[in-house]
């Protein structure tokens, strides 16, 4: 047996919910402890605990991964009037991601896990898509109202030296909702400069999609600040790594994207970088779970995290004693990513080296040995697969870990 690899400073270890809760304890049991001599500052956000400390477990967790500069996150629940009910909390906490992102303000970038035992449901796509998400404001730090009869609203700003900005919206002749939401100009900025920097890192076209036309001031801001820095800092470099930046309309973005082959960085606002980066993990890999989420910040901040849900239904099926067949790729991968930047970070290549040997351990247990789980064998090409449960194709990933590792 080989001495563990040794880790100088810590990763910022943030725990989850239901399914994803007990998977990420099984990887980092059987595919984590073995290896590396882990470090970690540990910060639980079950859904609990959020609720039993007013939800500052989530801030703390976010000043945690500025302090250490990587964390590695589990998928939470964001509690709906349901969930209020079921787990008796105090209120409907906001979303943890949300909150994270918006104090760490960074890039998300989600990209999809090739498997070759997988063809991508859009036949055109040969290469993968990098969905670049802006991690900041939007909907997702917006306030809303319900109004219950005719009125009339305002936006209203006062600048911190007394001047004053109002539009009003037109007059509602009956009950509606409204919503508002905003972004700042260093945010997009980062943004920005993130997106040319993982396009030049990958060497991939970077597309950049708003709706300007329609939102004449808001979406327009974003394409202003993009079209600007690539002039000013990047098209140059661009120019020298034979790499190109496109705007679009969202919509037709939408077109382009199914029509391409792929191979690009597609840039998008917070919510178009949500509901696209699951569209585009579903088209080609067919689930969430095969699909990889980094977010970078400006300052440096690093979280890797899974891309999907707490796998509710099959939690509600595992604490009833059933032996379930989850997926845990993207938890794995969420890892892999933490620690591999956590190596580079602090020049300790055994680590990185690590990192890329378990990545590589779980694409060969499903491309080669063809084991996999149920979601996998729904749309894999590979015949007779063996559908195994999760516990088993965890421990398929550590003997060929072992192998690769020569332990």
């Amino acid at each position: 047996m080989r001495n563990k690899i040794q880790m100088k400073n810590p990763v910022v270890e943030i725990d989850g919910d239901e399914m994803t809760r007990v998977m990420w304890a099984w990887v980092k049991e059987k595919l984590i402890l073995p290896f590396v001599d882990l470090k970690s500052e540990y910060y639980d956000l079950h859904v609990l605990n959020r609720d039993k400390t007013n939800d500052q477990v989530t801030f703390q967790a976010a000043e945690a991964v500025k302090r250490w500069g990587v964390g590695i996150k589990c998928a939470t629940i964001t509690p709906n009037a349901e969930r209020v009910k079921e787990f008796n909390l105090k209120k409907e906490w906001p979303s943890p991601n949300a909150t994270i992102r918006r104090i760490l303000d960074g890039t998300v970038f989600r990209a999809p896990i090739p498997i070759k035992n997988i063809i991508p449901a859009v036949r055109f796509w040969k290469k993968p898509i990098v969905v670049a998400r802006h991690a900041f404001g939007d909907i997702y730090d917006g306030v809303g109202i319900r109004f219950d009869s005719p009125g009339q609203a305002e936006i209203y700003f006062k600048s911190d030296g007394g001047m004053e900005k109002r539009v009003q919206f037109p007059r509602f002749p009956g009950p509606g909702v409204l919503q508002g939401f905003y972004n700042l100009d260093k945010s997009i900025q980062g943004f920005a400069r993130a997106s040319f920097k993982y396009a030049l890192m990958s060497r991939l076209d970077l597309w950049f999609a708003t709706k300007d036309t329609i939102s004449k001031v808001y979406d327009a801001r974003f394409k202003e600040i993009f079209n600007s820095i690539y002039e000013n800092e990047f098209r140059e470099e661009f120019q020298k790594a034979g790499i190109n930046y496109n705007y679009y309309l969202i919509d037709d973005a939408v077109a382009r994207v199914v029509r391409s082959e792929g191979g690009f960085v597609w840039a998008c606002k917070n919510y178009d970088g949500d509901v696209f980066s699951d569209f585009v993990s579903t088209a080609y890999v067919g689930t969430l779970a095969l699909m990889t989420s980094e977010l970078m910040s400006p300052e440096g901040y690093y979280l890797s995290e899974a891309a999907h849900g707490t796998v509710q239904r099959h939690y509600y099926r595992y604490i009833k004693g059933e032996k379930v067949s989850s997926n845990p790729t993207a938890l794995i991968f969420a890892w892999t990513r933490g620690l591999k930047r956590r190596g580079e970070l602090d020049s300790l290549p055994e680590l990185v080296k690590f990192s890329e040997a378990l990545e590589r351990a779980t694409i060969k247990t499903i491309e080669e040995d063809n084991i996999v789980t149920q979601d996998i064998a729904r749309i894999s090409e590979m015949p007779g697969s063996k559908v195994v449960y999760t516990e088993d194709f965890i421990d398929a990933i550590a003997k060929n870990l072992e192998k690769m590792l020569k332990w």
